[in-house]
């Protein structure tokens, strides 16, 4: 299927690895100019190295800056005036008791995870609205829906994210610009993979057993029972990204393994 990004201009925040690392990948199969953004420049070279090797004939670039803070939004912005396609997947995620989150910890979540989805779309929609062609990604989470109780200030931000897209959503209608949140579930992320063989580490078993008991004990509602893939994720965003999703705005959509026992 032809998705019709052949040429759109790609931002993909938190890209280095990952679900923003495949989300870049795939959208550059698909024809599209990807920049990869991450912290640093260390991990960005290295994850444009690693998609060059591994894929012919595509278009992609990187900037690092750490949309996490005002600062790091407008050096991205100055070195990328323009996109078609946004996907706001940089965030930040920490297991803590709720009455060991200061409000330092509060701000730094609210910073990375929701605002730096705001600046960045306030940004690029201008553009969008002129040329009435645009997508907007918030990588929301699950937790958006069921708020973790060990990490209850991630499920706040994760939240934030489905206002914000929705609200957006409404201000564009009758153009050509859509927003969507996609939600992932339990994912095999970088930071998934390195918190569960710290984990596995710490209690003398092989990973496979940290996963199987998340999933009979933390999750025990998911329906595929393990954590989904960077790919399986980013096949949706990448969709709802494409010329074929223009009727999907507004929209909350799953990637969550049925974790989230609604039908709506």
């Amino acid at each position: 299927m032809d998705l019709g990004l052949e040429g759109r201009r790609a931002l993909v925040t938190g890209s280095t690895a990952g679900i923003g690392f495949a989300t870049a990948r795939l959208l550059a199969r698909e024809g599209a100019v990807v920049t990869i953004n991450g912290r640093t420049k260390a991990r960005v070279d290295a994850a444009i190295e690693r998609m060059r090797r591994d894929e012919t004939g595509i278009a992609v670039d990187g900037i690092a800056a750490d949309v996490g803070t005002r600062e790091g939004c407008d050096r991205l912005i100055a070195a990328l005036p323009d996109a078609d396609v946004l996907v706001n997947n940089a965030g930040i995620f920490e297991p803590k008791p709720f009455e060991a989150i200061p409000d330092e910890d509060w701000l730094r979540f609210f910073e990375t995870n929701v605002m730096s989805g705001i600046r960045l779309a306030r940004h690029y929609v201008a553009g969008m609205r002129a040329r009435d062609f645009g997508r907007i990604v918030f990588v929301s989470s699950e937790s958006a829906l069921q708020i973790p109780t060990e990490m209850i200030h991630y499920g706040v931000t994760k939240t934030a994210q489905l206002a914000v897209a929705r609200g957006l959503a409404e201000t564009l209608a009758g153009t050509g610009v859509t927003v969507n949140s996609v939600l992932p579930g339990p994912t095999a992320s970088e930071g998934v993979t390195q918190f569960v063989a710290r984990l596995a580490d710490e209690r003398h078993v092989d990973a496979a057993s940290v996963e199987r008991d998340f999933f009979e004990n933390a999750r025990p509602s998911s329906i595929i029972g393990r954590f989904a893939t960077p790919d399986e994720v980013a096949a949706m965003i990448v969709y709802v990204c494409s010329a074929k999703a223009s009727a999907t705005t507004g929209a909350a959509l799953r990637v969550d393994g049925g974790v989230v026992r609604a039908i709506a």
